[in-house]
């Protein structure tokens, strides 16, 4: 059921076009450089550095575009170590760093056309101003990469809200996509609809819960669950019932085993502090680049644990931690500030 478009408008449904699982050949990641300095407040410049250090461990494995404000390049540039890594710096305008939810959702039809969708971006229903250069992200990485666009404007969607099994799935959660922040005057069934045509899927899989604590983003998927492989999802949980969480990721995973999954958990990491707040670090929210696995991790944790876990979820793949603590004051985790750009299919 195709969902509202211009009549005679071409989709990613009708093109027969579909976004690909994470786990498919990337041609590159793009990222884009911390700006909102009332969002990191004193941790701004900690910020940057993590997010250098990610976009270098990223490029062992892909190619990396990152974006940087207006005389900021450069200051990106050298704290990525450019000249050394696989890192490209541009210059555009930008509201903050969370490429995730800001960029273009590439799609493809397997056989040479990709195609970038660009949803509408209200920074989260309203919670952060300015937002118009976030806005524009999409369509300026669209131009950027030589990329058709499909303007799907009229649904606001972040890319952290949704996760493709590369089977004709999108698994979601309705605390996040059925927010009245979000498409207000849209009901599930329509919003149902909207996915299928602009992701190219047939079925929408509804995850009752984010985390208690996602209120940033109103509980997006990655921080508890990620599609892996084929059948296969990644899913947060927790054995401590004083944690807040803990009933919550549960009926996640019965979800995800009702509608036919592999169910492999991960724990959650402990609660770490930061700016003077306590944040949570999601190992959920990790980014699967060309045969590795990113995992935001935080100090005090069980790093060899937290790690292991991964690495039996995705035995297929490097698995490397880089730092989460900051990131998770800020809102997200690598997940949210990487999107990835699928190969041309050969």
């Amino acid at each position: 059921m195709p969902g509202d478009h211009e009549p005679g408008a071409s989709t990613p449904h009708t093109d027969g076009m579909a976004m690909p699982p994470e786990w498919a050949p990337h041609e590159r990641c793009v990222m884009a450089w911390p700006a909102r300095a009332s969002l990191w407040g004193g941790l701004l410049d900690q910020a940057k550095a993590d997010h250098a250090e990610i976009a270098r461990a990223i490029s062992r494995y892909e190619p990396v575009l990152l974006v940087a404000r207006a005389g900021e390049g450069d200051e990106a540039a050298a704290a990525c170590e450019a000249g050394s890594y696989d890192v490209e710096v541009v210059e555009w305008p930008l509201d903050d760093s969370w490429a995730r939810d800001i960029g273009a959702l590439v799609v493809t039809d397997g056989a040479g056309r990709r195609a970038g969708v660009d949803f509408a971006f209200n920074s989260w229903g309203e919670k952060f101003l300015p937002y118009d250069e976030d806005a524009r992200f999409a369509e300026r990485m669209c131009d950027q990469l030589g990329l058709d666009r499909y303007d799907a404007t009229h649904v606001v969607l972040e890319g952290g809200s949704v996760t493709v099994d590369g089977a004709g799935t999108v698994v979601t959660t309705e605390q996040c996509l059925l927010h009245p922040n979000r498409n207000p005057d849209l009901s599930r069934d329509h919003l149902e609809a909207e996915l299928e045509t602009w992701l190219g899927v047939e079925r929408v899989v509804w995850l009752p819960f984010g985390l208690v604590e996602d209120d940033d983003t109103d509980g997006h998927v990655d921080n508890v669950a990620a599609c892996v492989a084929p059948g296969v999802v990644v899913a947060q949980t927790t054995d401590d019932r004083a944690n807040p969480n803990h009933d919550r990721l549960r009926r996640n995973v019965e979800v995800l085993e009702a509608a036919g999954y592999e169910v492999r958990t991960v724990d959650v990491l402990p609660y770490a502090e930061a700016g003077g707040e306590t944040v949570v670090v999601p190992p959920t929210n990790f980014y699967l680049a060309n045969g590795a696995c990113l995992v935001p991790v935080t100090a005090g944790a069980d790093l060899d644990k937290a790690l292991d876990a991964v690495q039996s979820a995705v035995p297929d793949r490097e698995v490397v931690g880089v730092p989460g603590t900051t990131l998770a004051f800020g809102g997200g985790g690598v997940h949210c500030i990487t999107q990835q750009v699928p190969a041309v299919a050969p």
